[in-house]
């Protein structure tokens, strides 16, 4: 494995958790007590695991279409495309909540 494929790793790695994290904060901030992950949040998850992984295949090749004449890396797309994923499920979220959907429940 490259040091670039390694760093695209450990960059996944890190927005996953992040996405985790910051969900889970959001629910311990309302409520106490064991959250258990809902239907919805596998869905959640799994369509951030699917753009992550879209983008790891993807952004590449969009960096080349898009900058033909331009040096683009790989690991530059490709990070700018996990970090497009962390904010843009931070709206997906917030528009999960609005609509009363919730990713975590209290495990009774």
């Amino acid at each position: 494995m490259e040091t670039q494929d390694i760093i695209s790793v450990v960059t996944v790695l890190f927005i996953v958790g992040m996405i985790w994290l910051r969900t889970r904060v959001l629910y311990t901030r309302e409520v106490r007590g064991v959250l258990k992950l809902q239907r919805a949040g596998k869905v959640y998850f799994a369509a951030v695991a699917a753009v992550l992984v879209l983008g790891w295949l993807l952004a590449p090749l969009i960096g080349r279409l898009a900058w033909p004449e331009a040096n683009v890396t790989p690991l530059l797309m490709r990070v700018i495309w996990f970090l497009a994923t962390y904010y843009i499920f931070i709206a997906v979220h917030r528009v999960l909540k609005a609509k009363g959907v919730e990713v975590y429940k209290i495990a009774t």
